[in-house]
């Protein structure tokens, strides 16, 4: 699906003054992935290092017209390899951003997450995927609909952290965050509500920071001002959220996937959490969102140098 070429530009402006960033690639061995490393070189967003089986990947550049002699190239013998490697080069501080390349996620996040190789930290990883969409007036940043598929409570706490630290990457000092279920009271049957309360709570007592949160609240009171009007509900979150939270990764990935292809939402998504941001690339990402997601990749790392390394 095609979208709005320009949802991004200042993202990618701000990137592109920053300047390019070494970035690990694990097996760019499709035509998706390949371009998505070679788009953020052209744009002085990142310099790939590309971990791949040599011949394989050679074939593929031939076949795309593709001088990858610009590129640091790591020869290894398949994609499991490709993947330790690449989270090596993050971790020995060789690469300050990690890109999954065509190999399938299981495999690219075993090796990222591995106890004693990998770039994991004490704070759960997650993914947040970053929409533009033509009928709400900034960006909206939906989480966790990529890695989480039932998370707890503590899971949740560092979900909503993870996307809070995003935002502030981005420039948004303070977001406010709707934390969503299916209706905007608590119900102890509905363990969305109660989660959604409790994660309230440990934003009142400093256990999640940097955002104004509230829930629970059903997507229609969360979005429309309106909406959370006609139902008496006063709160500084419904009608004006940054940042969405939704119960599961079911509800994230279904409500996600609407915006895109309902709303013709432009996204970009970006995992967070490890050592280095990870842009994960998805055969269905256009252009615009593998630059989007790179170019946030680059501001996140940006700014983890800035505090003076990584968490």
């Amino acid at each position: 699906m095609i979208h709005d070429t320009h949802a991004f530009d200042d993202i990618l402006q701000q990137a592109r003054q920053l300047g390019a960033l070494p970035m690990a690639v694990a097996h760019p061995c499709s035509r998706e992935s390949l371009l998505g490393a070679v788009e953020a070189a052209d744009n002085g967003i990142a310099t790939p290092i590309l971990v791949a089986p040599q011949a394989r990947l050679q074939k593929l550049a031939d076949e795309l017209e593709i001088d990858i002699r610009r590129f640091e190239c790591i020869d290894v013998e398949h994609s499991h390899a490709a993947a330790s490697r690449a989270v090596q080069l993050t971790r020995d501080g060789y690469a300050d951003i990690l890109m999954k390349g065509s190999l399938h996620t299981d495999e690219f996040m075993s090796a990222a997450l591995a106890r004693d190789t990998g770039i994991r930290t004490d704070r759960r990883i997650s993914h947040v995927w970053v929409m533009k969409v033509e009928s709400y007036p900034r960006y909206l940043f939906i989480t966790d609909a990529a890695v989480n598929i039932e998370p707890d409570l503590i899971t949740k706490r560092d979900i909503c952290q993870n996307a809070i630290d995003l935002t502030h990457a981005l420039g948004i000092p303070c977001p406010k965050v709707a934390i969503l279920a299916a209706v905007e009271t608590i119900n102890p049957d509905m363990r969305s509500t109660l989660d959604a309360a409790a994660l309230c709570k440990m934003a009142d007592r400093g256990q999640i920071t940097g955002a104004i949160l509230d829930g629970p609240l059903a997507f229609d009171n969360a979005i429309s001002k309106e909406a959370a009007e006609s139902k008496g509900i006063v709160s500084p979150v419904a009608g004006d959220p940054d940042i969405l939270l939704v119960p599961d990764l079911e509800a994230g990935n279904m409500l996600g996937k609407q915006l895109t292809y309902l709303a013709q939402a432009a996204s970009a998504g970006i995992v967070m959490g490890a050592r280095v941001p990870m842009v994960l690339t998805s055969r269905a990402d256009d252009a615009s969102g593998r630059l989007a997601s790179s170019a946030i990749a680059s501001l996140l790392a940006h700014q983890k140098r800035r505090q003076g390394g990584r968490p």
